[in-house]
């Protein structure tokens, strides 16, 4: 089999398209032949080892996290899926591997794909949307009806988060973005629609949650955006965030925990019409390192995901 690996942590240049030997399934494990995989920015923290104390050290480490394709064995005690069954989800950090014409994954990391949506749509579905669907409801609560805003709300997770708060019955999602992405984020749906750093006094405590989905938002801003009893919710972790996460208070810091509903509950709503993630570019696996290297250098393609195929 082939994939993407490497063998230390670092920049793309170590990244290396090898062939290596996918392990049998153990308890609670699926191996899937990848028909696709969808690239974020957290791949690249893990590979150049700002995670490292989650990932571990052990080299030659698999590239990549979202992906869908097909179940071609399972492990002991595996009982929600079966061989054949096409599937989307997440690679575990410890292993990850996700850009690779196989990988072996724990069950409760998969969910099944709707018949309706592509291998390519699916896998464009686990980090974005999981994060969008957590943030939102896990630790914002939100009720139809409440009023949501979302600084970022053209990124990855801030245009999922958009439609997730619509299709949940939110009465207001505003949102912030660059100047130029305004007129496409009205046509999403956003209304208010702010400059990034030109938030409005009049928006002053108008919405229930506040979802920092870039990790940028003053915390005097964000709190000033917020009713009183609402949630302000932060996408990028860090020191100082946790701490604040930890006081008494409206912030919360979001590591998102993929599971098996979550990702059933956005492959429906994808399928459905209601979650709609747009493709930049797809690639073939044995292309993908130039196109994940400029990705990663220059931000481009933009608009949408960067999607690797195989098979």
């Amino acid at each position: 089999m082939k994939r993407i690996q490497y063998h230390q942590y670092g920049g793309p240049e170590v990244m290396r398209y090898e062939d290596f030997a996918p392990p049998r399934p153990g308890e609670g494990e699926v191996s899937v032949r990848v028909r696709a995989a969808a690239a974020n920015p957290y791949d690249w923290k893990v590979r150049n080892g700002e995670m490292k104390f989650m990932s571990g050290r052990s080299f030659p480490r698999g590239f990549g996290f979202d992906f869908a394709g097909v179940v071609e064995a399972v492990g002991p005690g595996v009982t929600r899926l079966s061989v054949g069954d096409e599937v989307l989800g997440v690679a575990p950090i410890k292993s990850s591997g996700a850009f690779a014409e196989m990988v072996v994954v724990v069950e409760k990391g998969v969910a099944r794909k709707p018949p309706g949506l592509s291998f390519e749509e699916a896998a464009a579905i686990p980090t974005v949307g999981g994060a969008a669907l957590q943030g939102l409801v896990t630790k914002g609560k939100l009720q139809a009806g409440q009023s949501v805003f979302v600084h970022g709300c053209l990124g990855g997770v801030g245009r999922a988060a958009v439609q997730i708060a619509m299709a949940r019955g939110a009465a207001v999602v505003g949102g912030s973005c660059r100047t130029s992405g305004m007129p496409e984020a009205r046509e999403l749906g956003v209304a208010p629609v702010v400059e990034f750093d030109a938030i409005p006094p009049t928006l002053a405590k108008a919405f229930d949650i506040v979802y920092d989905t870039v990790g940028t938002l003053a915390p005097a801003t964000a709190r000033r955006l917020l009713k009183p009893g609402g949630h302000i919710i932060d996408i990028v972790p860090s020191a100082t965030k946790f701490i604040r996460s930890a006081l008494p208070g409206p912030y919360q810091v979001l590591i998102t925990q993929h599971n098996a509903d979550d990702l059933e509950e956005l492959a429906r709503m994808c399928a459905e019409g209601k979650l709609r993630l747009p493709i930049a570019r797809t690639v073939p696996l044995e292309d993908a390192i130039p196109a994940l290297t400029e990705l990663e250098r220059n931000n481009t393609p933009r608009g949408g995901k960067l999607i690797i195929t195989a098979g």
